[in-house]
């Protein structure tokens, strides 16, 4: 385990909800919400902390929202502001370290290892960075500091907002085997469940499982598993991180159980996705269809071919075959997505890797910077 690296895990607070609240006076102190109509099909992209005290969650619905918290204000996303305050953040990371790896618009990992100024301490540097980009943006971050990934991200959720945390070498077993599995990086709720199921309900509980009994349950993850309750993580920051897809999908105004309606939606996406593909100069050999019910529970199917696919006409017929092996027509869909992935070429994340979720009605998309898909959690949630 090497304990020579330093990295910085820097997380916005309430991203877009604080340049919401730093642009607008009247906001401040009140719960605020990034999103969509509450009498509509959106979700929440972030809230204030004002808004958390009621429950509220990002990607919660917004209408559920509403009900805990009727008197929080729903403000449309600013995609423009957003990213704006985003370069600035990033033109302060850069004065200290190329080896920046952004997340999204509001996250990033730094290694600061060898840093610009010299300076010794990683700890130095994060209070550094934190005050330049409340002096610069009137915002304010967290950040974790250790000596890998994994516990940089860990440490920054410590002490939000406005917080900074420090996991040492020293420190880095007792805080992993204190901390309940849910609140490790790459555990979501569909993993955090099949563990709890097995008795593992903590980080001392993970460690305390073998390699084998971990590759057994969680296949390919397991193996990361296993590392990370050692507080083992060896991924180096990469700046210029590759993207692994190219995707579209929407959420519907209206529960749809029509299969035609259905098709001629997807032939809107595999049209979208084609003209992403073209853009791109590139083309991919697995084709992924996802469906989300009515209920909300999500399933995905998938076809790879040895001949790339890189145009609508090709992807129609293919994503109605997939269409087949779900439920829908028999179950009512709120949404639809398709994603081409396995890509024939590499693709540089230029940007914040984006996501999007449903703001707006019908097949009207907003986008919105997510986290990245990294995480195994991402996948299953």
């Amino acid at each position: 385990m090497s304990t020579q690296r330093k990295i910085i895990h820097v997380d916005m607070d309430a991203f877009y909800a604080s340049v919401e609240q730093r642009d607008n006076p009247q906001l401040r102190g009140r719960p605020v919400i990034v999103g969509g109509d509450p009498g509509g099909r959106g979700v929440v992209a972030t809230c204030s902390y004002e808004a958390r005290r009621f429950g509220i969650h990002s990607a919660m619905s917004c209408a559920r929202a509403y009900r805990l918290c009727p008197q929080a204000i729903f403000v449309r996303p600013r995609f423009a502001a957003y990213r704006e305050a985003s370069m600035q953040i990033r033109e302060i990371f850069h004065r200290y370290t190329d080896l920046v790896e952004p997340l999204s618009l509001d996250e990033a990992y730094l290694d600061v290892s060898e840093n610009k100024p010299g300076i010794k301490s990683a700890t130095w540097v994060a209070q550094e960075i934190r005050q330049s980009i409340r002096d610069v943006t009137k915002l304010t971050a967290s950040a974790g500091v250790s000596y890998n990934k994994f516990l940089a991200k860990l440490a920054s959720d410590m002490q939000k907002p406005d917080g900074l945390t420090v996991v040492t070498p020293e420190q880095a077993q007792q805080v992993i085997d204190s901390l309940p599995v849910r609140r490790f990086h790459g555990i979501g709720r569909v993993t955090e469940k099949r563990m709890n199921n097995l008795g593992i309900l903590t980080g001392v509980d993970l460690k305390q499982r073998s390699r084998q009994e971990l590759d057994r349950h969680f296949g390919k993850a397991g193996g990361y598993y296993y590392h990370i309750a050692r507080g083992i993580d060896l991924r180096p920051v990469t700046p210029n991180r590759v993207r692994k897809s190219i995707g579209k999908e929407t959420t519907l105004s209206e529960d749809v159980a029509d299969i035609g309606q259905m098709l001629t939606i997807l032939g809107d996406l595999a049209e979208r996705v084609a003209a992403l593909l073209q853009a791109k100069e590139t083309s991919g050999q697995t084709i992924t269809l996802k469906v989300k019910y009515a209920d909300f529970q999500t399933v995905t199917r998938s076809y790879t071919r040895d001949e790339p696919i890189s145009d609508a006409v090709e992807m129609l017929p293919l994503a109605e075959e997939l269409l087949k092996k779900t439920a829908a027509g028999q179950r009512a869909v709120r949404l639809l997505g398709l994603t081409i992935s396995h890509l024939t070429t590499d693709i540089p994340v230029v940007e914040s890797l984006q996501m999007e979720l449903p703001f707006e009605e019908g097949l009207a998309i907003s986008r919105i910077a997510g986290q990245a898909a990294s995480r195994i959690a991402a996948a299953e949630d």
